[in-house]
């Protein structure tokens, strides 16, 4: 009796396993990867002269201010604050 119950118990633990380590891969058509890029925001530490290159011009560009001088470019998705001529932070416009 014993026996058959660790068997049960066992057999139960197996399927459980087995079920559990099932995955499904999900498949996304029809994306434009040139969107995607336009959507990611700058990393730290890029130039301007690499920011422009990448993303464009930006929509406006607002003068240093303080010590360091900070300044800022706008762009449609997001704001790129840099501390001389480096980003120093990005942040998604809502």
């Amino acid at each position: 009796m014993i026996r058959l119950n660790c068997i049960a118990f066992l057999a139960a633990a197996v399927l459980v396993t087995l079920a559990t380590a099932h995955a499904e891969t999900l498949i996304i058509e029809n994306i434009d990867k040139s969107s995607a890029a336009l959507t990611a925001s700058p990393n730290r530490g890029m130039s301007m002269e690499t920011v422009e290159a990448k993303w464009g011009r930006p929509q406006q560009k607002r003068d240093a201010v303080g010590e360091p001088p900070i300044s800022r470019w706008e762009y449609p998705g997001f704001i790129v604050y840099f501390e001389y001529s480096h980003v120093i932070h990005a942040v998604t416009k809502r």
